[in-house]
Parts: C-alpha cells; structure tokens; sequence
C-alpha cells in the first residue's frame, strides 16, 4: 500500500488499524482497504484525508 501525498499522522494511523484488523479476518488486501477508506471517510469526510491510498503489487 503507498500513499499518494502526505496524510495527517491521526488520519493515517486510524485507516492503517481499520486496514490490518480487517485484513486479520480476511486475507483480501483490495477488500480491506476499501473497509478502511470507508471507516476513515465517515470519520474524516475531506477526500484529502482518506483517498490517496492505493495498493500497488500483486493482489
């Protein structure tokens, strides 16, 4: 996972916890991420905090 620009330590660190807990229960790293844009986006609805975070590599 990389990040398009510079996220706020806060906003990163709540997305990056809701990423791994679910990717603890699921192995879908595609899914997981979406879970943790979602969760960030309802908390932080400013794009800027939440949609710069991309997977790259192989899924």
């Amino acid at each position: 996972m990389g990040s398009l620009w510079d996220i706020w330590f806060q906003k990163k660190t709540f997305l990056m916890i809701e990423f791994y807990q679910k990717l603890s229960k699921n192995p879908d790293r595609a899914a997981a991420l979406r879970h943790a844009m979602l969760a960030t986006m309802k908390k932080y609805p400013n794009p800027r905090d939440w949609a710069a975070f991309t997977m790259i590599g192989v899924l």
